[in-house]
């Protein structure tokens, strides 16, 4: 199992070192999954031995095959069209990351849209 999680390389995005949040959370789990997994977001620091990636800097990313979202659709404007060219399968908009624009746009790209929890679906095997 642990050599098929590998080939759902996850982006975190909004990742943060703070283990209160549930980008935080979401890494800890794919890790402990054995999910390959890439820490994205505005905030410098490391999560399981990965550096979290500058969002800001929209680096060339290959592979991607889940964006799992943890920022608000306030402020997502500026991250959709980034994130859709990565081209994943799938996005999980997480509890509060809702957006129906954004829906759109990755339908739109033929990208799965699953308004769900990565940690419910991690936990329940859905993932």
């Amino acid at each position: 199992m642990e050599a098929e999680n590998r080939q759902l390389k996850t982006l975190v995005v909004g990742a943060t070192e703070n283990p209160s949040r549930y980008a935080y959370l979401a890494a800890k789990m794919l890790h402990e999954h054995g999910v390959e997994f890439v820490p994205i977001g505005i905030k410098k620091g490391q999560l399981f031995g990965k550096e979290i990636v500058d969002l800001s800097e929209k680096p060339k990313l290959e592979g991607v095959h889940t964006i799992t979202l943890y920022i608000g659709p306030a402020h997502q404007a500026e991250w959709i069209e980034y994130l859709i060219s990565l081209k994943p399968q799938r996005i999980i908009f997480n509890p509060g990351t809702e957006n129906p624009e954004f829906f759109k746009k990755a339908k739109a790209a033929n990208i799965e849209v699953l308004p769900a929890c990565t940690l419910v679906m991690l936990s329940t095997c859905q993932y």
